[in-house]
């Protein structure tokens, strides 16, 4: 029982960080219809400015107003970089084909990953302690501090989220242009700013998760974001893609389903299982748990 327990607050911490990821991905499709591959970069950047901000500060005394602070600079940071790499790279492709939005995705992604070994060097380096990792003893399982931490923010963030897209005027916003873009413009909804909100607020979930994910594993490099990256869109694809709930419950169950494998199978097959549950939701269901069929007109 214990063990179960165990693995069972492994698996919610770590699908909690890949539902915070895959909110960043299901707002960008819900909006624009493409898949932002670059978005992995984003929660490596924001791994990086915790690092940068933690050492600048000099956190002697790992404190959890300090963590907060640092997370909320840090997706400061990554909300403006989804700005600009918005700016720069996706609106002048915006009447362009998907084909090519989606290539120049993934060169932003490869661009971000040489640029993050360029700038901060290759070797994986040590993020600093900014919380203090007190361990609790339930029903025999060792519960850590910073995962009841990463479990609060990443909730109290969705609920955030939630709050954001139902009750303001921004949200209202969205959903119009997520269901009919052109419709929603003729109303006299300024599309600009609409996309670049969603970039915002997608780069800042990321830049949280940034943190959340090294306060866990306290090592990062700058090709860390690529395989979680690659499991949250699964997890989006999983859960519906464009559909809130589902990317939380996809990332949920994504790591859920990982650290279940890894404690009871084999950590052999910790990245492959994800890839094994994306095959079998597109040959399953392919609007994923929560989708629903939507008729193309061509």
């Amino acid at each position: 029982m214990s063990e179960f327990i165990q693995q069972l607050i492994n698996g919610l911490s770590l699908g909690s960080i890949y539902a915070l990821i895959a909110l960043g991905y299901t707002m960008v499709y819900g909006i624009l219809k493409f898949i932002n591959f670059a978005h992995g970069e984003i929660f490596m950047l924001g791994a990086y400015s915790g690092f940068y901000l933690a050492n600048s500060m000099g956190v002697n005394s790992p404190s959890i107003p300090m963590a907060l602070l640092i997370m909320l600079l840090a997706m400061i940071i990554t909300a403006c970089i989804g700005v600009i790499i918005e700016k720069l790279a996706y609106k002048p492709l915006r009447n362009s084909s998907k084909l090519t939005v989606l290539i120049t995705a993934i060169g932003v992604s490869l661009f971000l990953q040489y640029t993050g070994q360029l700038l901060f060097g290759a070797d994986p380096k040590s993020f600093p302690t900014i919380i203090e990792n007190v361990s609790f003893n339930v029903y025999g399982a060792t519960i850590g501090s910073n995962q009841i931490v990463v479990l609060v923010s990443s909730t109290l963030l969705m609920i955030a989220l939630r709050v954001i897209v139902m009750k303001t005027k921004m949200g209202i916003a969205i959903r119009a242009v997520s269901n009919n873009l052109t419709a929603a413009s003729l109303m006299g909804i300024n599309i600009n700013n609409v996309i670049s909100f969603t970039f915002i607020i997608g780069s800042a979930l990321a830049g949280a998760a940034g943190i959340l994910y090294s306060i866990n594993y306290p090592s990062i490099d700058p090709l860390m974001g690529m395989l979680p990256g690659l499991k949250a869109f699964i997890a989006a694809v999983l859960g519906g893609i464009g559909n809130f709930p589902g990317a939380s419950v996809g990332g949920l169950i994504i790591g859920l389903v990982e650290t279940f494998t890894v404690g009871y199978l084999s950590p052999t097959y910790r990245d492959a299982i994800a890839f094994a549950i994306l095959i079998i939701i597109l040959l399953v269901k392919p609007t994923g748990l929560f989708g629903k069929k939507e008729i193309e007109k061509v």
